[in-house]
């Protein structure tokens, strides 16, 4: 049986079918097409081995064609689907046996290093993993492995290669080059009765108009939009008038909470915030310095508009008020008496978190970022306190994992990425300096785990490039939460807060802990075994430097 094809190509698209001769009848092959006239043209075969596949008509009939035919059409497709599943059979069959003989049945790495990009330009809707295409490929490809003995050897080549290097931190003229809007706001003396670094700013706004207007915490979040509601309310009756002028209190942290997540910082800023001493920002975790200045708001969101510096102040006006309110009484006028009210934030993003650099400054020290968050605190606060709550890193990482996962998962889920992550921050210390991996903004987002955030000892020998020893707290959340009320008795002491009642000592001490574990995160019970011991090997040289830092054996975390 045969027909013309181009007869049928011409008429289906008009719907014109009925013309052709429809392969009816014994003797069609004798017939001729009335568009073709009996002229050679090219036939396609439909019940013969000959059949040419460069095209496929997929014919609409009528209730009075042949079934026949249809069912043939339909075999014909069916044919074909099982020829090239086992094609594809053969295909990938031949692939394991090839790979299984060489070693080579590992899928590759999807993230290689190479040289460090230099200055790059971002576009305002670019994402921040959007970024990989600026590094290029590393001279070597490291396969995801799970055995233990595998990953052991990439954890002996990560300690081959750990070195603790000292910073050179930048000089103010550079940081001033930086950020010279901040510098411009924020001036360099204070109000001598405060403890908090304070002072007076003229207030050029129109005084019938929104002083919030343009917050962009108030902007982008409707969870702060009650705070700032409450901010309008009460701005004007704190306005300071004078020489026909009006001035607003400001005022920045006397100290800062800032790390690490997933150790209790929590629970301390929910204890701390009960002294009537203490008083924190209107947002629990601002994550300006590190985030919010830049224009981050969520990193798989890419970058927006940058939160300045006047928008961070706004957060502190609750806290100035109260301030300005004991300044201006006429009792401390007369006595010259200090406000002991100190003001807090609680970013546990501030003491790691320096991921943005790379898209915002010239990368002029091999890969290392030029400028890190507290060079800029610390040029403006030198006087500043800071508090790190830390913890058991393998139990931290846990933890991390099971509170931002968001699906399937599991132990064993959990061991996969671990070894995923070693590897890959393993790849980075091929090529790289320790400081340079740990920073770099492209390897922390392609990490299935924060590896990076349990390197302590990395991040508090920064800190200590600008900060004196005695201007940081170091505690332990095991401690924390075996004796609470020894672990706050240390931060009232180290922040110099007044004495409490007995009542009010055990209304901080004695409160349920915060942010604990959920019921459903527990159900799945601890990490494997094998996890803990890998993880356990990787974090050690760290630990033990950590714990010969703070001249304390009890950060190597023998017992946990």
């Amino acid at each position: 049986m045969r027909h013309c094809i181009n007869c049928c190509i011409h008429l289906l698209p008009n719907d014109l079918h009925r013309q052709c001769f429809r392969c009816r009848g014994p003797d069609h092959g004798n017939q001729k097409c009335p568009l073709c006239k009996g002229e050679s043209k090219v036939a396609l075969y439909r019940d013969s081995k000959q059949m040419k596949l460069f095209a496929v008509l997929e014919v609409r009939t009528d209730h009075g064609e042949n079934w026949n035919g249809l069912f043939c059409l339909k075999k014909g497709k069916i044919c074909s689907l099982i020829f090239g599943l086992v094609i594809m059979t053969l295909v990938m069959a031949s692939y394991v046996l090839t790979g299984a003989k060489h070693g080579l049945l590992l899928l590759p790495s999807p993230f290689h290093y190479g040289a460090f990009a230099s200055n790059p330009s971002l576009m305002d809707n670019e994402s921040l993993t959007d970024m990989k295409d600026h590094y290029q490929p590393s001279k070597i490809n490291v396969s995801y492995v799970k055995d233990y003995p595998s990953i052991k050897l990439i954890i002996d080549t990560i300690a081959s290669k750990i070195e603790f290097i000292t910073r050179q931190h930048p000089d103010l003229e550079e940081l001033r080059k930086q950020e010279s809007h901040m510098f411009s706001v924020i001036p360099n003396k204070f109000l001598p009765n405060s403890k908090n670094p304070c002072w007076y700013e003229e207030y050029r706004g129109n005084t019938t108009a929104d002083p919030y207007t343009t917050n962009s915490y108030a902007l982008y979040s409707k969870r702060f939009r009650t705070i700032f509601d409450y901010l309008r309310k009460v701005f004007w009756n704190h306005l300071y008038h004078y020489k026909d002028k009006h001035y607003r209190l400001r005022c920045l942290p006397h100290f800062y909470i800032i790390g690490q997540p997933k150790c209790g910082t929590t629970d301390l800023y929910d204890r701390l915030r009960l002294h009537p001493d203490v008083r924190f920002s209107a947002i629990k975790e601002p994550h300006w310095w590190t985030r919010k200045r830049f224009g981050i708001i969520r990193l798989r969101d890419g970058f927006h508009d940058r939160y300045p510096v006047e928008d961070y102040l706004d957060l502190f006006d609750l806290a100035a008020h109260q301030i300005q309110g004991v300044l201006q009484s006429q009792a401390a006028k007369e006595s010259g008496k200090m406000s002991r009210i100190v003001i807090g934030e609680a970013s546990a993003s501030t003491m790691w978190d320096n991921n943005a650099w790379i898209f915002f400054y010239d990368n002029s020290t091999n890969g290392e970022p030029p400028f890190l968050i507290q060079d800029f605190i610390h040029a403006f606060q030198p006087n500043a306190k800071l508090i790190i709550m830390l913890r058991d890193p393998v139990e931290r990482l846990y933890s991390d994992y099971l509170y931002f996962a968001s699906a399937n998962k599991s132990a064993e889920d959990f061991q996969e990425k671990v070894a995923e992550s070693l590897q890959l921050f393993g790849n980075c210390l091929l090529d790289y300096s320790l400081r340079a991996c740990v920073y770099n903004n492209t390897l922390n987002n392609a990490m299935p785990v924060r590896l990076q955030v349990g390197l302590y000892v990395v991040y508090l020998l920064d800190w200590l490039t600008v900060f004196d020893k005695d201007q940081i707290l170091v505690l332990r959340l095991e401690d924390h939460a075996s004796n609470v009320k020894y672990t706050m008795h240390m931060v009232f002491q180290f922040l110099d807060l007044g004495p409490l009642s007995e009542k009010q000592e055990a209304l901080i001490t004695k409160s349920p802990a915060s942010n604990t574990r959920r019921p459903e995160d527990r159900s799945l019970g601890p990490m494997l075994p094998t996890t803990k011991a890998i993880l356990r090997d990787f974090y050690r040289p760290f630990n033990t430097k950590l714990a010969q830092v703070l001249f304390d054996d009890a950060f190597l975390w023998k017992r946990t």
